[in-house]
């Protein structure tokens, strides 16, 4: 099956967000994903929610201008995954958390995107284990309805650090909300040195993809020192039907060494390895 590619607008910080556009139109991907990433991203959820009807469509003219469509909308809520987490103890920063994700569908919604993405929550040392559980199924639970009054697919990203932090829990986390799918990164897994094997039922849960080159010890690495079997990937998702789009999504930021690769290069490498073996 051929599938649709995207590349995160995130990967490129260092140029302006309408030169990222560009960029990511002159490679000729199909979608972009848009990160709304509090203090970290191009597009702050702050800034483009003070008058998000104006903000979202300004967003969706540039994107159909260059031909592409928006892929996937991921709300992070702060620099830190923490303080605003899904699950927060404190009720008034759940409450935030809620208020800025109905205003995330509002805005996917307009700019034309099918799918959001958030983060899964974390667990805190102030409760047991148990309640952080419950409390996030029971606001994964509610966003999974809020998102279906507007016809979106709503995923979470496992990953490193957060209440999902391997695939058993990813997949327990999945199995337990119905109609919570995964913006799944195999990245996140391999840096901890766990095999595709153990990943990889994780596929028939999934709605979007990142793709990115990884390692044992290393989020982020080059397409020549990637050891995920980017080919079995594809053979999983032809075997459970996927069909989502595929996100090349390289990030350059101070943080488990993902600064240092060539952005530009490795997210051509990865396209052109994709179009060659979908």
């Amino acid at each position: 099956m051929k599938y649709l590619l995207a590349c995160a607008d995130f990967t490129f910080p260092l140029l302006t967000h309408d030169a990222s556009l560009s960029l990511v139109s002159s490679m000729e991907f199909d979608g972009v994903d848009i990160g709304l990433f509090e203090g970290r991203s191009h597009l702050w959820p702050s800034r483009e929610f003070e008058n998000l009807s104006v903000s979202a469509s300004a967003l969706k003219a540039k994107t159909e201008d260059l031909g592409l469509n928006v892929a996937d909308v991921f709300l992070q809520t702060d620099a830190d995954f923490v303080p605003y987490a899904i699950n927060h103890p404190e009720a008034g920063r759940r409450g935030k958390a809620r208020d800025w994700f109905e205003r995330t569908l509002d805005y996917a919604a307009a700019v034309g995107s099918p799918h959001v993405t958030c983060l899964p929550g974390v667990y805190f040392e102030t409760e047991s284990k148990g309640e952080s559980w419950r409390r996030c199924l029971d606001e994964l639970a509610w966003r999974v309805e809020q998102a279906g009054t507007q016809k979106l697919t709503f995923a979470v990203e496992a990953h490193v650090g957060s209440i999902a932090p391997n695939p058993k829990a990813a997949l327990e986390l999945v199995e337990s909300v119905p109609g919570l799918t995964l913006t799944l990164d195999y990245t996140h897994f391999t840096r901890q040195g766990m095999p595709d094997a153990d990943i990889e039922p994780l596929v028939a849960h999934a709605s979007h993809f990142h793709v990115r080159g990884a390692k044992a010890n290393r989020l982020q690495a080059s397409f020549k020192e990637n050891s995920i079997d980017y080919l079995g990937v594809l053979r999983a998702m032809k075997e459970t039907g996927y069909r989502g789009y595929l996100g090349v999504e390289y990030v350059w930021i101070d943080w488990e060494h993902c600064n240092e690769v060539d952005n530009v290069s490795e997210t051509i490498l990865y396209r052109d390895f994709l179009k060659a073996n979908m």
